[in-house]
């Protein structure tokens, strides 16, 4: 059942990369050689708005594991090395209440049975375990301890190979099924096929669309740029709630119900266990707790390949011939601290002859045209956008937004051929509606002095100083940075051709999973732009 699964998913791959090039052949997609275009707002689909409804996590019996400490939450991820991927789980139950007791990491074994595909699981890998802990310091919420936390690092494979793998504790037994995930090619002339992107995703209906229609489109490799389960908006009781009713007395704490994430790690494991996964935070990843501790849940539930950056809110890697550079919007990010000063030397440091495409990703995005969060990342583009240009960073992914929107080619608000494609994916799921309202539209303009880095620190909304919106703090019509923009749940993936053209496609929710909305191939300029 399983070979006869995994050949149907081989044949399904071969037709959607044959439909890719009759695109091709046919001339459908524009490319950027042929912008900037002509701003396109999109009306909204007044039909699939309404009220986000949560998945029934708490009675539904498959996201729970069927036998004790057998691996749930399974998730891969890259290493900075092209032979070694990570493998992480779960085994355990999570506690939650004010008298508990953790699980000891070291009951468990966390060992990697893994091999070529067919061939036998015959090598093995062991790693390290590990647990975490939200504390509050309000007696009326509920402290929570994980389950214990397995990775393990398997090194030594070939590049563009298809895998099989177990995990889990051989000796209990209590091991996961088997599950399978492709290596990634070696540069340069080599990309994965197919590189999916999204951010804001929560646990609701419309994250079981997303998810279940990225699958089917086969990624080897995703991207998951921050608002990944939204459990700082669910309250102790495990109910969604608003900010107000979640924040304690006399503290500047909020709750956050880590429940939620152990529901989220088993629903996503549907892509994570077989597709290597990468994340950056968001700010509903913060989540402060005791002794102003930030981030805990994503630094301990993910891999990271930080070892160079030496921390897991920014870090880079290597697909095939794709450099990715993963920023932090919500750790220091000035000419003076510690990211911009390695992003200087990793950038130094790439070889466009070995990676030639150079894409960046973090959350809060820097051309959204959305009322929502309009220019809240103002200070970091004006700290860091002039040494991605310098570097000739390609594509950039944002999230934040609940909404898609994809800019022509830009540098400092102004038309540039040089200048990234700017893409925000981020309505993935969500806990919340859509997004609708854009700045430009009448009485939509935000006060700038309600637009500072409240997270940071520091206030850059000033107005515009030339160009068509010059002395104003928004356009008064869609900007002509802004080429596409769309309020619809969905998602998108990204194809690397060569090493001068990538096919991008938006694919919304309420279309079929093999139905693009918007596509067009990005096209570098290696002689004419900085590289």
């Amino acid at each position: 059942m399983v070979l006869a699964v995994e050949s149907l998913n081989r044949l399904l791959h071969c037709w959607i990369l044959l439909i890719s090039l009759i695109f091709v052949v046919n001339g459908q997609f524009p490319t950027t050689l042929e912008g900037p275009f002509k701003p396109v707002t999109v009306p909204v689909n007044y039909s699939i708005i309404g009220q986000v409804t949560s998945l029934p996590v708490d009675d539904n019996p498959p996201l729970s594991p069927e036998i004790e400490f057998q691996p749930q939450q399974i998730s891969l991820s890259l290493s900075s090395d092209l032979s070694s991927v990570w493998v992480s789980w779960i085994t355990g139950e999570y506690q939650i209440g004010d008298d508990i007791e953790p699980l000891d990491p070291q009951s468990v074994a966390s060992v990697v049975q893994y091999g070529v595909y067919k061939s036998g699981r015959n090598n093995l890998a062991a790693g390290s375990s590990f647990i975490y802990s939200q504390q509050y310091p309000n007696e009326d919420l509920n402290n929570y301890t994980s389950g214990i936390i397995h990775r393990v690092l398997v090194t030594g494979l070939d590049p563009d190979t298809m895998y099989e793998y177990q995990c889990g504790d051989p000796s209990i037994p209590a091991m996961s099924e088997v599950h399978y995930f492709r290596t990634m090619p070696s540069p340069p002339k080599d990309y994965p096929s197919r590189v999916a992107v999204v951010g804001g995703l929560g646990l609701t209906y419309n994250t079981s669309t997303t998810i279940s229609h990225m699958a089917a489109n086969h990624p080897d490799l995703a991207l998951l740029v921050g608002d990944l389960s939204f459990a700082d908006l669910y309250c102790k009781n495990g109910t969604l709630c608003d900010f107000q009713n979640c924040s304690f007395p006399q503290s500047p704490l909020q709750e956050t119900y880590q429940p939620r994430w152990d529901h989220w790690g088993r629903f996503m494991q549907i892509l994570t266990a077989t597709v290597p996964t990468m994340v950056i935070e968001g700010d509903h990843e913060i989540e402060k707790q005791a002794d102003n501790l930030t981030f805990t849940a994503y630094d301990y539930r993910f891999a990271f390949p930080s070892d160079e950056s030496g921390s897991t809110l920014y870090y880079s890697f290597n697909a095939g011939g794709i450099h990715f550079v993963m920023l932090g919007a919500y750790v220091p990010y000035d000419k003076s601290s510690d990211q911009y000063k390695w992003l200087e030397r990793d950038l130094f440091n790439v070889n466009r002859s070995v990676t030639p495409w150079l894409v960046a990703a973090w959350h809060p995005p820097w051309y959204s045209t959305y009322k929502d969060h309009y220019r809240e990342a103002e200070c970091m583009r004006v700290q860091m956008e002039e040494l991605l240009y310098k570097h000739g960073v390609d594509i950039v992914f944002n999230g934040h937004v609940k909404a898609y929107e994809r800019s022509n080619r830009v540098y400092n608000y102004t038309l540039d051929p040089c200048g990234p494609v700017h893409i925000t994916v981020g309505s993935g799921g969500n806990e919340m509606n859509l997004t609708l309202e854009h700045a430009d539209e009448p009485g939509n303009c935000p006060d700038p002095s309600n637009t500072p880095d409240r997270f940071m620190g520091g206030f850059c909304g000033f107005n515009f100083t030339s160009g068509p919106a010059a002395g104003n703090f928004c356009w008064n019509e869609q900007p002509e940075y802004s080429a596409y923009r769309e309020s619809s749940f969905g998602y998108g993936i990204l194809e690397v051709k060569n090493q001068t053209h990538a096919l991008w496609m938006w694919y919304r929710n309420q279309d079929r999973y093999s139905v693009g909305a918007d596509g067009i191939y990005i096209v570098r300029q290696p002689d004419r732009c900085p590289s």
